[in-house]
């Protein structure tokens, strides 16, 4: 692949967010979300970032969007984000060199109930980044913000609204209409549907892929649920503890996965035919390890099935098994079916 055909190249990715403590406050330890971690987006795709809880993915995604050293100030960013055809490098660019990339990287939040400012209306929310970006009058705002509202599934005279007058799914749809406002090339979408109901989801969902091909967009599309990600996304990629274990098409990963990671979290889907047997169900022991302190080698190999005594001693690389596919386990082969 080219630099031409990607949007986003992330190289060598590090984030560790300091620890302090005793009575000077100084620090102790750090937390390493992400551990040099290396994949690209490219463009007009949808990638699927998935893992549990803790495994770092929503930290990729913000320090993506450049969003980390404005919030938490003492965190430590090391490796490369270049972004569009240019490769403008992301990591470390100050606030105001950063702005115009803003119009062009926006973000839905995980939480449509604490996303949307509650102090302001639906109007003033969406208009915020035509502000800010652009230099429309009130009234092309006004417009822009109403067609908007009708394009994601909601009547313009909602723009008067507050949010607190609306379901947990309508705030999500205003959450992307406000996504939508600078035309962006890139939409980070933090688990946008794991606070919805499931009805509510799919319809998020369907809007979302809608939208893509309307407008053109490029989506990094976080999630801890597979089957969904593998619903929506042309390519997945597979986080545990801060490495990515898993890259590859879609449907070759969800179909055909290759790392014991991977594997377990396919096999823990939920069937829709519940007389059907759970027959290959992979239940790993013990809880995901600390960042704070992870295992020597392979993060996973403590909940491994088939761990061996040298993945202790280095973190695995991916390695391409065919078909764009790529693993970081030596001895996936060993699995068997």
């Amino acid at each position: 692949m080219t630099a031409a055909d990607s949007l986003v190249q992330v190289d060598g990715l590090r984030v560790t967010f300091p620890v302090y403590g005793g009575v000077l406050r100084t620090r102790v330890a750090g937390v390493r979300a992400v551990d040099g971690i290396t994949f690209d987006v490219k463009k007009g795709e949808v990638l699927g970032l998935v893992g549990e809880s803790g495994s770092g993915k929503t930290t990729v995604g913000r320090a993506m969007i450049n969003l980390l050293t404005f919030t938490t100030p003492e965190v430590e960013l090391e490796g490369s984000i270049r972004f569009g055809d240019q490769g403008t490098e992301l990591n470390g660019i100050k606030r105001r060199a950063m702005l115009p990339y803003r119009a062009r990287i926006q973000m839905i939040f995980q939480d449509p109930f604490s996303s949307l400012n509650p102090r302001m209306t639906v109007q003033q929310i969406v208009e915020g980044p035509l502000r800010i970006h652009t230099k429309q009058s009130r009234e092309e705002r006004r417009t822009r913000v109403h067609g908007l509202l009708e394009r994601v599934g909601l009547q313009p005279s909602y723009a008067e609204r507050f949010p607190h007058e609306f379901s947990g799914g309508q705030r999500q749809r205003v959450g992307i209409a406000r996504a939508l406002a600078t035309n962006p090339d890139l939409v980070i979408a933090d688990e946008p549907v794991s606070a919805l109901d499931v009805s509510v989801q799919a319809q998020v969902i369907n809007l979302m892929q809608e939208l893509k091909e309307e407008f053109g967009l490029t989506y990094l599309f976080i999630a801890h649920d597979l089957s969904v990600v593998q619903y929506i996304s042309d390519r997945i990629a597979v986080m545990y503890l801060g490495n990515i274990v898993e890259i590859g098409p879609a449907e070759q990963v969800y179909e055909s996965p290759k790392h014991p990671y991977t594997r377990a979290l396919i096999s823990a889907v939920p069937k829709p035919d519940p007389r059907k047997t759970r027959k290959g169900r992979i239940r790993l022991e013990g809880d995901i390890p600390t960042p704070l302190n992870k295992p020597s080698g392979c993060g996973f190999r403590t909940r491994c099935p088939i761990a061996k005594a040298s993945c202790a001693e280095e973190v695995p690389q991916l390695v391409d098994v065919g078909g764009g596919q790529q693993v970081a386990c030596p001895h996936w082969e060993t699995m068997g079916d």
